[in-house]
């Protein structure tokens, strides 16, 4: 599943604001991305002696009612006033009177038991309705071990209306199951195979969290990962409960002429009082949150692709009919996906059909269900007219990323909630490496290290840091992390850095062999690797289970009488939430030379803990070597080296690690310019620019003269003027480090200094590299008709970036320019461009053309979402007032995600408005949490993740955000999501 999209920040950027390469010029998103979970198992003890406040709590549904007030007098105001702005957030009548429940349980990978039972068989009837929809399950139950003695049989289920539930035929009385806001729970089920009938009604109209089964803009639709399937019917709803599915749908057929669900088609016709239905039937295994039901008024794009064994599989995409044109690029990137999976893995598609359903109120990015996956309009619709070359990659990523799944977390499943990353970041590489075959690896390459960075490393250093396999959580949707996704996508690179391409097909290839059909673990995809390759990597099984981020320091030296250069490494993982002491990790770490000329030098031999090892294979020479340091201290020593080379260290970015090395700043501007290794040489550029800034946040703090290093800009101009380079690679290298990763390096996160220190070397650098921005805006203007290929997207990219960097003089032949720019676009990635660069400055230009867009666009819905993000991240001072006042937009709905991540998401990317001094920011996003959590609890818990690191700031912001947490924390009603996040934020 794509949630590693539809963070706050990935929302902003899916409106092309990142891949385009320009935003880091003008702009930078500062917060946490998809919240997280403690890893503490005293995480408990520390919450409750933190917020007495629980006593008054009592449980209904999936809320938490408190019954004495704990409210200041303007909380209470507040508290009243989104009450009435909630919609659809009435409850089902309930089944059984609700109990009071105890605190919200932490749950913990330690305690996984196997289920008492299996379900070997699951056929499901709907009879959807306007103002309620009757589920029946038929289940077939077998004891999950031979011969044992029968258990209770536990169901989970929320929100629901049970209506019956027969064993075997026979209806159940009263004193043979019990109800609760939770379970429903068979005392005493019979031994051996049985047959179990549940009906139920459920409301879908009314729900508003998106879960389960809900209707968007007429259409029924499902999510049911990670926990939604409870709110069909009641269910074993966990992933290690395998079935094959049959689902009967029936409904209006002028209403809602299309029926879907997974596997193939079986049957279909009509039936009285204007009704039709539809049967479907998946012949493969699968665990409840893949399944998935879509009804209502589509049409579809139809096509069909030939797998390697000559299967012609039939290819639709299902949306509104007026979107259809639209549709035409994903169609193409699922066929991609589908030929780059056969061929790089040997995988092929085992149905004769693949849907995809396009809808606009999603909480995440796509969904893999069976055959059916489900996406958020924006990572399926594109034309060049309304979407971005940051679109048309995001798309061609999720696309292949959703299909992917098929094997990697469809085929092969995980056991439990805690497995997540097995699936997902191993998907996540998989989707990586999909997107850099098809375009620039390196660029690829240079943009996923950037969001590790810029949203996983705050994340391991905050209050929610977890390893990629966390040891527990409160909340299973609060677990849908950058962490998960993306730091658990390098440590499958890493398997491959080890093992070399062949090397990771085998891995991957024995382990289908072995699991295919199984819900697995972590080490169970570990073994595969090291057995089909014979080969063990000690300490490797860390990264699973420790949290933070290894810092890895370097020194170097040369020996000229023996001819010997050495590598000293040491490492640290800092303390993080119930890890105070960490073990060493394993880490590759990418290794080559670089002599006097430029040249990498060949490698022979390297001395490492007494062994002595010989690189050269076959007579051919070896230029990089991947060091296994393991230790907390390591020395390797390269034999045979003629002269004192400049390391160049873990290329291609070979472990997710801050690097520490003893490189000056002649070693960095050399690598810059010579390291064969592209991603090391716009690291080069990234450490000296992350250096010069944090210098010059010194000086402004110390109200001292900025003076920009000339040496600098040199370095920014010969990139900019070096012909042989990729022009998205010299986009990237002339971009700065966003505001976010400077302050995330000091130890009092100053947002102002930060900013302001940015804009003065920005400025400088447009002023004193006018005439090279303005010839490669000149260069790179193309009358050619809207391509999405690389040379394309990279001249789009580097004309992009300079004219940022040049309308931040505000002068007005530069602004002159841009909206010439923007006047005579032919595509969205151009005028979005020009409009953002236009935007930089506040005024009367800014403001006729932000006027004119919204105009042009006001009937495109995802362009109308771009236009909320631009304003919602600019860095115009206080920008909280605008932002409040688009609430209020008529294009502006609070029920929808997509635009919830693009206006307040996007607000919260901007250091210097949500960091305000006066705390407007803080207590703006304080309230629309609270309004938010009435109407959908994963996005409000999304939102209230930006106050994570509020400990990183001065004492006067900490106390401003501090009050807001406990002013959330001590809401009436509040959900289990918002309540972890945000009690876990407040916790020593």
């Amino acid at each position: 599943m794509a949630r590693r999209l539809i963070s706050p920040a990935a929302a902003c950027r899916g409106c092309g604001f990142a891949n385009a390469g320009f935003l880091g010029a003008v702009s930078s998103f500062h917060y946490q991305s998809l919240p997280s979970c403690s890893t503490s198992s005293k995480r408990g003890s520390s919450v409750k002696n933190c917020f007495s406040f629980r006593a008054h709590l009592r449980k209904e549904g999936s809320r938490w009612i408190r019954s004495e007030p704990f409210l200041s007098a303007n909380s209470a105001k507040f508290v009243g006033k989104r009450t009435s702005c909630s919609v659809a957030t009435e409850p089902p009548p309930a089944a059984t009177e609700k109990p009071e429940m105890d605190a919200p349980k932490e749950i913990f990978l330690k305690d996984y038991r196997k289920p008492d039972y299996l379900f070997d068989k699951v056929d499901l009837q709907f009879q959807l309705g306007e103002e309620k929809t009757i589920v029946t399950t038929k289940i077939v139950v077998s004891p999950g071990v031979e011969g044992s003695i029968s258990a209770p049989l536990v169901l989970h289920g929320c929100d629901l209306k049970l209506l019956s539930i027969k064993v075997n035929g026979t209806e159940l009385k009263g004193e043979e199951y019990t109800v609760d806001s939770r379970h429903l729970t068979v005392s005493t089920p019979p031994a051996g195979v049985f047959n179990l009938e549940i009906v139920t009604e459920i409301y879908p109209q009314l729900n508003t969290s998106l879960e389960g089964l809900y209707k968007s803009t007429g259409n029924f639709c499902t999510q049911c990962e990670a926990e939604g399937f409870r709110k069909i019917t009641y269910f074993q709803d966990r992933p290690d409960v395998m079935a094959k599915y049959t689902c009967r749908i029936e409904a209006d057929k002028t209403l809602y002429p299309v029926l879907l669900s997974n596997g193939n088609l079986i049957e279909q016709g009509d039936l009285e009082d204007g009704k039709h239905f539809a049967l479907w039937e998946d012949p493969f295994k699968k665990p409840s949150y893949l399944f998935a039901l879509v009804a209502g008024q589509l049409g579809c794009r139809e096509d069909s692709f030939v797998t390697c064994s000559g299967r012609n599989v039939t290819l639709r995409i299902w949306t509104p009919a007026q979107d259809l044109p639209k549709t035409a690029h994903a169609m193409y990137s699922l066929k991609a996906a589908m030929q780059w999976d056969e061929e790089v893995f040997g995988l092929e598609y085992d149905l004769d059909l693949f849907n995809i359903v396009v809808v606009p109120d999603f909480n995440m990015g796509a969904m893999e269900n069976k055959s059916l996956n489900i996406f958020q309009s924006r990572l399926v619709l594109a034309s060049p007219e309304t979407a971005t070359d940051g679109d048309y990659a995001a798309i061609l990523g999720v696309v292949g990323h959703e299909y992917f799944h098929n094997w990697t977390g469809n085929r092969v499943t995980c056991r439990d909630w805690f497995q997540l990353t097995l699936k997902e970041g191993l998907t996540v590489f998989r989707d990586q490496e999909f997107s850099s075959d098809l375009g620039c690896r390196t660029v690829k390459r240079i943009a996923d290290v950037s969001k590790l960075r810029i949203y996983q490393f705050p994340q391991d250093a905050g209050p929610m840091a977890h390893p990629i396999r966390p040891h527990s959580y409160i909340k299973m949707d609060n677990f849908y992390t950058v962490t998960v996704y993306e730091k658990g996508a390098e440590v499958v690179r890493m398997y491959k850095t080890m093992f070399g391409a062949s090397g990771f097909r085998k891995g991957m290839d024995l382990y289908f062999q072995r699991h295919d059909g199984q819900a697995v673990t972590c080490e169970d995809f570990y073994a595969a690797m090291c057995d089909a390759n014979n080969a063990q990597l000690p300490h490797f099984l860390q990264w699973y289970s420790q949290a933070g981020t290894p810092t890895v320091k370097v020194s170097s030296s040369y020996d000229p009488s023996s001819q010997t250069f050495s590598l000293k490494f040491s490492q640290e993982v800092p303390p993080t939430p119930g890890q105070p002491v960490k073990e060493p990790m394993f880490i590759p770490v990418a290794v080559g030379l670089v002599d006097s000329t430029g040249k990498d030098m060949p490698l022979t031999s390297v001395y490492s803990d007494g062994t002595l090892q010989t690189l050269a294979s076959d007579d051919k020479p070896v230029f990089t070597t991947v060091l296994q340091f393991k230790k907390k201290e390591e020395e390797f020593i390269f034999e045979n080296i003629p002269e004192k080379p400049v390391p160049s260290l873990l290329r291609g970015y070979s472990a997710p690690v801050r690097l520490d090395s003893d490189l000056s700043e002649s070693d960095l501007f050399f690598l810059l310019a010579n390291d064969s290794d592209e991603f090391n040489r716009w690291e080069a550029g990234q450490v000296l620019a992350r250096k010069l800034m944090l210098s010059l946040v010194a000086d402004f703090q110390q109200q001292k003269t900025l003076v920009l290093n000339p040496k600098f800009v040199d370095g920014l101009r010969s990139i900019l003027r070096n012909t042989s380079l990729d022009k998205e690679f010299i986009a990237k290298a002339i971009t700065l480090p966003g505001q976010g990763e400077i302050m995330d390096m000091m130890a009092v996160a100053d947002p102002d200094a930060v900013h302001a220190v940015r804009n003065f070397i920005k400025k400088e650098l447009a002023l004193q590299l006018k005439d090279d921005l303005l010839a490669a805006v000149a260069s790179n203007r193309s009358s050619e008709a809207y391509m999405f290929n690389h040379n394309s997207m990279a001249r789009r990219a580097l004309k992009n970036t300079c004219l940022a960097y040049l309308a931040s003089l505000n002068e007005p032949d530069v602004t002159e320019l841009a909206l010439h720019e923007y006047k005579t676009a032919t595509n969205m990635t151009e005028q979005f461009a020009a409009l953002l660069a236009l935007s930089q400055n506040p005024g009367k230009v800014r403001d006729d053309a932000l006027l004119d867009f919204y105009n042009q666009w006001q009937n495109d819905y995802l362009v109308v979402s771009k236009w909320f993000a631009l304003q919602a991240t600019s860095d115009i001072p206080g920008n909280v007032v605008n932002v409040q006042k688009l609430l209020s937009h008529p294009a502006f709905d609070m029920r929808n995600p997509n635009k919830v991540y693009s206006l307040i998401g996007g607000f919260c990317g901007s250091p210097v408005n949500f960091h305000a001094k006066d705390g407007s920011g803080y207590k703006f996003l304080g309230e629309v949490v609270l309004q938010l959590d009435k109407i959908n609890p994963q996005v409000a818990s999304r939102m209230v993740s930006a106050f994570s690191r509020w400990r990183r700031y001065d004492e006067n912001r900490q106390a401003l955000a501090k009050a807001q947490l406990e002013m959330i924390v001590s809401a009436n009603g509040l959900s289990e999501n918002v309540y972890e996040i945000a009690s876990k934020s407040l916790a020593d």
